[in-house]
């Protein structure tokens, strides 16, 4: 039998780690001011590979985590949490004490980030990066579309939100998400779930959401990289990723991929349709990028 002094006990635990993410959560934002804007963003695509290169990333001794050690890769700050404000956006990154103290461990130059998947699909992501951090470098990882949908898919059923069948969710697709673009767009401070968990097509039409981060930033700001290319050739990609952000050479022990959902098992019928509906798109992104990709 569970009496009332083994529930307080049971709780009690809990409740310190509580009190002590919100005192970490506090003291990121009463030091905001001595905490550098990051260096680079990894902004798309969703299951194109973002959670491998973060990983990869920070493996290298000049990339120090966010702050508190509990996040993991991203803030979410200009898609989900832009009302919170620049003071609570600059809590999640290393002090310039920070910073310094490991430039001269490593005796190089500290480069920070976040990876955030739904930055590249935002409407308002674009816009809002270049206000507030103009001399950021973004990294672009694009997957193909067909398979990226799939996975993208198969994570949602595999986490419960998706109670259709993959023809069934493409049909049900824009039933969906109506009007839930144009509202993000119209209410700044709106955060959509549906947009964000049911855009398996949408989001595999790169071009139309790169646009807007084509537009306000020199290209050579932007880097470019395919999924498939990341995953094929990790310690070559990676190398380019490096320097593209300005941190010396890192061999790593390993590439491994991590969150991993293999496209197998979908519907040929559906694979056909979804190729033939990204065809026109995919060589619009080509032509704009000047790029050749394997889909």
């Amino acid at each position: 039998m569970v009496t009332v002094r083994d529930r307080i006990k049971s709780a009690a635990p809990r409740q310190a780690r509580e009190g002590m993410r919100s005192l970490l959560v506090r003291y990121g934002e009463a030091t905001s001011e001595v905490r550098p804007l990051p260096d680079f963003l990894v902004i798309g695509t969703k299951r194109g590979g973002t959670t491998s290169l973060w990983r990869y990333l920070v493996q290298h001794p000049l990339v120090p985590r966010l702050f508190p050690a509990w996040n993991t890769k991203t803030s979410h700050y200009f898609e989900e949490n832009f009302d919170r404000g620049e003071a609570w956006y600059r809590s999640h990154f290393p002090t310039a004490r920070r910073r310094a103290a490991l430039q001269r461990r490593h005796d190089g130059p500290v480069r920070v980030g976040e990876a955030a998947p739904l930055y590249m699909f935002h409407p308002l992501a674009a816009s809002r990066v270049a206000e507030l951090m103009p001399a950021a470098r973004m990294i672009v990882l694009l997957r193909d579309p067909v398979e990226r949908a799939f996975s993208h898919w198969k994570e949602r059923r595999g986490e419960g939100v998706e109670p259709l069948t993959f023809a069934e969710a493409l049909e049900a697709e824009e039933s969906r998400t109506a009007g839930e673009r144009e509202r993000l767009v119209a209410e700044p401070g709106y955060h959509s779930t549906a947009y964000d968990w049911y855009s398996y097509r949408a989001r595999g039409r790169y071009l139309e959401h790169l646009e807007p981060w084509l537009s306000r930033f020199d290209r050579a700001q932007l880097l470019f990289v395919a999924s498939e290319t990341l995953y094929r050739e990790p310690a070559r990609t990676y190398a380019r990723i490096l320097e593209f952000v300005g941190l010396p050479p890192h061999d790593l022990p390993s590439y491994d991929v991590f969150n991993d959902r293999p496209s197998r098992g979908m519907d040929d019928a559906v694979r056909a349709e979804l190729t033939a509906h990204f065809r026109p798109h995919n060589a619009a992104l080509s032509r704009r990028l000047d790029m050749t990709f394997d889909w």
